[in-house]
């Protein structure tokens, strides 16, 4: 049986409005979660995809509790992050680290690349002196940098290679798992296809997990063991990359697929559009909230909340049609009629 790294149970995160205008405290809350379930297995990249404001970033950051979740449990090793006191918060977040999307930004323009890579060390009290420098500098070679980039600073740097330095900061501390948060979404295509490959290379000479946040589905696809997709705070689909790409379930995956050009110059695809636009997370739609834009909805759509459940092929879809058989999957489709790899 596969081990669970890290799990999330009915995770839930709402922002309560602030301001001094507000007629209540409690009003309009902004639903970003609303009941996500997820468990990564070690050493697996599930990979995460939704439309911009769907809850995505959010999620990444409950994993790590960089955010404190409204309610629901985030198990690392079957222990409970929501329950930990700060002293053993600090002590597991050796084991969880992040890759931000903007590799200039989340370095600090004024510390050296040696002092960045180095500061967990001092953070956690692990390492000082010579035996830091020897450990930053075995992390410049594992990231492909040259020791020397140790005395520079981040704007004499690429974009690549500024995030080759947030990866190796993010591996200071021997972490099992990595949230990759757009991390390769500000880069040339070029690039991004380095960024890729060292960190699937890195996975496996060090047996990283990967949640990799992205809304590249091409990038998503190559990368990923399995594919989740969010839709307004809530997964709505999950399943094997392969099987998901090629043989989409959830009327919103299929209409997201659809949108990517096709793999080959002559193949044709029909672009299923979305009437409408997202819901607010300040008014979430009574029953499924998709069936505003959804094509194939009938009344129990939209008075009756779907659940996430396991269909026939293994995968876990969220539609109360695809879930009876009255809406059926689509034969899989051909090498060149979408994304490629």
């Amino acid at each position: 049986m596969t081990e669970i790294l890290i799990e999330a149970r009915r995770l839930v995160k709402h922002f309560e409005p602030r301001g001094l205008f507000l007629k209540k405290k409690s009003e309009a809350a902004v639903r970003a979660v609303d009941g996500v379930d997820l468990a990564i297995a070690a050493k697996e990249t599930v990979g995460l995809v939704g439309e911009s404001g769907c809850g995505k970033s959010t999620v990444g950051r409950l994993f790590l509790r960089l955010l404190e979740p409204t309610s629901g449990q985030i198990l690392h090793k079957g222990r409970d992050l929501v329950s930990l006191t700060p002293k053993e918060l600090e002590e597991r977040r050796r084991d969880l680290q992040i890759v931000f999307q903007d590799p200039f930004g989340s370095l600090n323009p004024r510390m050296s690349v040696g002092a960045i890579i180095g500061e967990p060390f001092a953070i956690h009290r692990l390492a000082k002196g010579a035996e830091r420098e020897r450990r930053v500098a075995r992390l410049l070679d594992l990231v492909g940098l040259p020791r020397a980039a140790a005395d520079r600073y981040p704007h004499q740097f690429s974009g690549g290679q500024r995030q080759r330095i947030g990866i190796a900061r993010a591996l200071a501390l021997e972490p099992q798992f990595l949230v990759c948060d757009e991390a390769v979404s500000a880069l040339d295509v070029s690039v991004q296809a380095q960024v890729i490959n060292l960190l699937q290379d890195l996975q496996r000479e060090l047996g990283l997990t990967y949640l990799f946040i992205s809304h590249n589905l091409s990038v998503v696809r190559h990368i990923s063991d399995r594919v989740a997709v969010m839709y307004l705070g809530r997964i709505v689909e999950l399943a094997d990359a392969d099987i998901l790409f090629k043989a989409p379930a959830h009327p919103y995956t299929r209409a997201l697929l659809s949108a990517i050009p096709p793999g080959h110059p002559r193949a044709k695809r029909d672009r299923e559009k979305l009437k409408g636009d997202v819901p607010s997370p300040l008014a979430i739609p009574q029953g499924c909230r998709f069936a505003p834009r959804c094509r194939f909805a009938v009344e129990r759509c939209r008075s009756e909340d779907p659940a996430l459940s396991i269909i026939a092929d293994g995968r876990s879809v969220a539609c109360h049609l695809v879930a009876d058989g009255s809406l059926s999957v689509p034969p899989r489709l051909s090498p060149h009629s979408g994304a490629a790899a």
